[in-house]
């Protein structure tokens, strides 16, 4: 006889996909009729809204009405949700990424190379230090170089929070075309760019617990983070989506491949190059942006596709996905306890001054020398958007893998695990800061 299967999966995916029912019986209500959004950052915006997203992931967590129980399913091992996290935010942040050059108009990069030079260069390097500089002063019981590390995984911009205000009804009627094109190759290629960052804290740390020589983290950082994990990454990655270019106008040519297929081409290659850059250790969300522009360089692939709402389609289902998750394993309960890392009112503070001076200062001092930026309105828009969100989370996972590197005979340190409750508590607090 009938038996009640209320198990795990059947419940996640019944709120998921009653979820995005229900939210997308609304959604053009949302995303043309009412500005909110996109004059009070982020509130309501597109099909797949962030912010409420990302409230309902709360509201079904185990916190509220415990129908997400996120530890469950990993046995109730923090370490594998950890992973779990880590590789749901490597698959959104690698579709998003081939989806954001293919974006692009054709050679975007060998065209705006400057532009994106001082955007990627010193903009991108100071906010890196006023953020680290910040949270050194508001965090206590930390040095300057674990401040570097916590800063760095908040640098780059996020590039699933940056569609915000480039798609949609507003972004068309008030952010010019060009603009919006600069601010989605910076979000694209500084993401994958933040790698250096992070790991020349993370090898200096490294060296200053152990015992080790400057020069031999120097060593690590040049060879492995620049030449390994950032130069290897954009050699693959143009490889890869050049070559998955000239595969699909072959095919194409020749009435090989039918119309579902090729829409989905983008997608597949995104998994692809996520995969095969995870086996062999290597910045996969860098090599995704580079292989979404090559893949376009003729403009050919986008041209195909202005009209099709597949790839947008895929793209709102991962980001309603990952919202929901994101909300449903944060831990919400260690901005009020965490054993002194930081309290709740410091949080608070920092939170204000990373919205404030992370990245505006720097955007509005050199904005002349960025052609898209035309009057000074524009440079207070880029300068105050700059998102913390799924990149953010990215780092902070990856961050915690590495620090597992520095345990002694299997237990961590008591220096290395205080920095990553830092890390945790600091960097989670920041994404729900600027998500919200």
């Amino acid at each position: 006889m009938p038996t009640l299967a209320i198990t795990n999966f059947n419940i996640v995916l019944s709120v998921l996909g009653g979820w995005i029912s229900l939210f997308g019986l609304v959604s053009y209500l949302c995303k043309e009729n009412f500005y909110l959004s996109e004059a009070c950052m982020a509130i309501l915006t597109d099909f797949h809204n962030k912010v409420i997203s990302l409230l309902a992931g709360v509201a079904f967590s185990p916190s509220a009405a415990n129908l997400i129980k996120p530890l469950e399913y990993t046995s109730g091992s923090q370490e594998a949700l950890n992973l779990v996290t880590l590789y749901f935010t490597r698959l959104v942040l690698g579709i998003q990424l081939v989806l954001a050059g293919v974006q692009l108009p054709s050679r975007y990069l060998q065209k705006q190379w400057c532009p994106l030079l001082w955007l990627l260069g010193p903009i991108m390097t100071a906010m890196w230090l006023s953020t680290s500089l910040l949270i050194w002063g508001l965090v206590p019981k930390i040095g300057f170089l674990e401040a570097l590390v916590v800063g760095s995984c908040v640098t780059p911009t996020d590039p699933v929070l940056s569609n915000v205000i480039v798609k949609g009804k507003f972004a068309d009627h008030n952010v010019p075309k060009e603009l919006q094109q600069i601010i989605i190759a910076e979000s694209g290629a500084n993401d994958g760019l933040g790698y250096p960052f992070l790991f020349l804290g993370l090898y200096l740390l490294q060296v200053v617990w152990g015992g080790g020589e400057v020069k031999g983290a120097m060593g690590m950082w040049f060879g492995e983070t620049w030449g390994y994990t950032i130069l290897l990454s954009v050699v693959y990655g143009w490889v890869v989506g050049w070559g998955a270019n000239q595969l699909l106008h072959w095919a194409e040519e020749r009435k090989f491949v039918d119309r579902e297929s090729f829409l989905v081409f983008a997608i597949s290659l995104a998994l692809f190059i996520v995969g095969t850059c995870g086996m062999i250790g290597s910045d996969d969300v860098l090599a995704c942006f580079i292989a979404g522009n090559a893949f376009t360089w003729d403009d050919w692939f986008r041209l195909e596709t202005l009209d099709d709402s597949l790839q947008p389609t895929i793209d709102m289902l991962l980001n309603v996905s990952v919202f929901m998750w994101l909300g449903a394993v944060c831990p919400w309960h260690e901005f009020l306890v965490n054993d002194g890392v930081v309290p709740l009112y410091r949080l608070i503070i920092l939170g204000v001054l990373v919205l404030m001076f992370r990245r505006l200062p720097w955007v509005f001092a050199i904005h002349k020398f960025i052609p898209q930026i035309e009057e000074v309105r524009q440079a207070i828009f880029v300068g105050f958007f700059g998102p913390v969100g799924v990149s953010a989370i990215f780092y902070l996972y990856i961050t915690l893998e590495f620090l597992k590197t520095m345990e002694v005979d299997g237990r961590p340190r008591e220096d290395v695990e205080h920095l990553g409750e830092v890390v945790k508590v600091v960097v989670w607090f920041l994404a729900i800061c600027s998500i919200v």
